[in-house]
């Protein structure tokens, strides 16, 4: 018997559609904004992932909880996500590897859930009517009270999330005697960008997120990482004003997610609210220089325009998604400067897209070997 399965729970969007369903996690209410995630595995990385702050999380597969959590699969030390949506929850698991059950940390992280609902339904709705506010509420409070408080929360448009996230002092990981030093501008960073750094022979000082460029310059790094990170990007622009100065030193440069959108606007490409956001481990994207296709993991609700993006001639794109033509890379021409707009270093995966963090490092060391002659 699932002990979770009694008490009733409803989940209410913007537009006044209610579902109804059952609670999981910890009982109460929240809000944020709805959105679903097409991933078939991998949802403790996905709660803990920064970019999902300030959003309620539906999953378009139907079985949730069942492998339990582990405690080195965590992307954030807390659960990052507002609430969660699902079909099928389970308070048991069956992997040996895992510490505990997904309702007793949802219940440490005070997350609120809601299951047995039809999530179908919902994701089409979404998929319709485009992003929107919701709230999930296990409590026994009126409707009428209910909308009140919805009507209540900001729009994620204009809402910069970056620095709510981000580290609040800067922190070291990696070996003092390793070739490259990267200075990592935290905007909610996942730890699995800084692995990927580390496992590369890189020393890695992440800095909060309205770190000046001189203060991380004055480390002396060989390249910077703009992270991924939530919210609107347009109002980050103490990241803007830091990445410009990068430009301008011709600085090695990769962004990822959050980062290459911040690295549009400081080329001058405005960026768009998407209607529902790409969120999944199946993003088909095609790589333009090699003519290859990655699979891809990928979090946004905002990416860059695509026809600003055309017109300026400082920028090369090198890569487009397949379902929808959105832009998925781009670098900067005669500068050491990318970025893509989805996670090469996805975990748990797929790992198609990897080599960029190598292509990241051949830049350092080109610099570092310019410097040398």
């Amino acid at each position: 018997m699932n002990p979770i399965s009694s008490i009733p729970a409803l989940l209410l969007l913007e537009d006044g559609t209610v579902f109804y369903g059952r609670s999981a996690g910890k009982i109460g209410t929240t809000t944020g904004e709805i959105c679903f995630n097409t991933g078939m595995t991998g949802y403790q990385e996905i709660y803990t992932d920064p970019s999902y702050s300030g959003q309620i999380l539906v999953h378009t597969s139907a079985h949730i909880g069942n492998y339990g959590i582990e405690k080195d699969e965590f992307e954030s030390n807390h659960i990052q996500i507002s609430g969660l949506v699902c079909k099928n929850f389970s308070a048991t698991y069956s992997r040996k590897l895992a510490s505990g059950s997904l309702q007793n940390y949802g219940v440490d992280q005070n997350l609120v859930a809601i299951y047995d609902l039809d999530t179908r339904a919902l994701v089409k709705h979404i998929r319709d009517k485009g992003a929107m506010n919701a709230l999930i509420s296990s409590e026994d409070i009126p409707m009428e009270q209910l909308k009140e408080m919805l009507g209540q929360i900001p729009s994620m448009e204009g809402m910069e999330l970056a620095s709510k996230v981000s580290t609040p002092e800067a922190y070291l990981l990696g070996e003092e005697n390793s070739e490259f030093r990267v200075a990592v501008l935290d905007l909610g960073a996942k730890k699995t960008i800084m692995t990927n750094l580390t496992d590369r022979n890189c020393l890695v000082k992440v800095f909060p997120a309205k770190t000046s460029y001189e203060e991380m310059k004055s480390w002396n790094p060989d390249g910077f990482m703009i992270s991924n990170g939530p919210g609107d990007p347009a109002p980050v622009d103490f990241a803007i004003r830091a990445v410009k100065s990068m430009l301008d030193k011709e600085d090695p440069l990769f962004g990822i997610c959050l980062g290459q959108q911040i690295l549009a606007l400081a080329l001058g490409v405005p960026t768009l609210k998407m209607h529902h956001g790409h969120r999944g481990a199946n993003h088909p994207v095609k790589n333009i220089i090699t003519n290859r296709c990655e699979i891809t993991t990928q979090n946004h609700g905002f990416s860059v325009d695509p026809e600003a993006i055309k017109a300026n001639e400082h920028i090369e794109i090198t890569h487009i998604n397949l379902n929808d033509q959105t832009i998925e890379g781009f670098r900067v021409k005669g500068k050491p400067a990318f970025a893509v707009q989805y996670h090469p270093e996805a975990s748990p995966g797929p790992h198609d897209a990897r080599y960029l963090f190598d292509q990241f490092i051949h830049n350092m060391h080109s610099k570092k070997e310019s410097h040398t002659h």
